[in-house]
């Protein structure tokens, strides 16, 4: 449950202060996302995801609401905020609003590391929401 907990505190909320040695003590090297994150497979892939995230959404933050257990597989209901400072899903240039959306991810540890995630976002909400006159 730790590990899960810190995917979502030290890494997705202010993902700019994430280190590469932050990264590879929450997710297996070999980390497999489905969709791949932007900044491509594995560790180094979410690093830079992070990287970019941070840079766009310096104020993101990422916070489990639920969080169900089966073995080693957990299910969380998050929810994600943040206000672009720049383009962000189409929605040029930034509005100064923000967005506050649902996610659903669920994450298969082992030895200590998160190996496998399965994830869903509102993002359509957030275009939305960022876009709204």
């Amino acid at each position: 449950m730790a590990v899960v907990r810190s995917f979502y505190a030290d890494l997705l909320t202010t993902p700019a202060d994430a280190t590469p040695e932050a990264v590879r003590s929450v997710v297996a090297e070999d980390w497999v996302s489905t969709p791949t994150p932007l900044g491509g497979p594995g560790a180094e892939g979410l690093i830079k995801t992070l990287n970019a995230f941070g840079g766009l959404i310096p104020d993101l933050t990422w916070e489990p609401q639920e969080i169900l257990r089966d073995g080693n597989r957990f299910v969380v209901r998050g929810r994600a905020t943040g206000t672009p400072q720049g383009p962000f899903l189409g929605v040029d240039p930034a509005t100064g609003k923000s967005f506050d959306i649902m996610s659903i991810d669920i994450h298969t540890v082992d030895d200590g590391k998160i190996v496998k995630s399965y994830h869903v976002e509102e993002w359509a909400t957030a275009i939305q929401q960022l876009s709204a006159e």
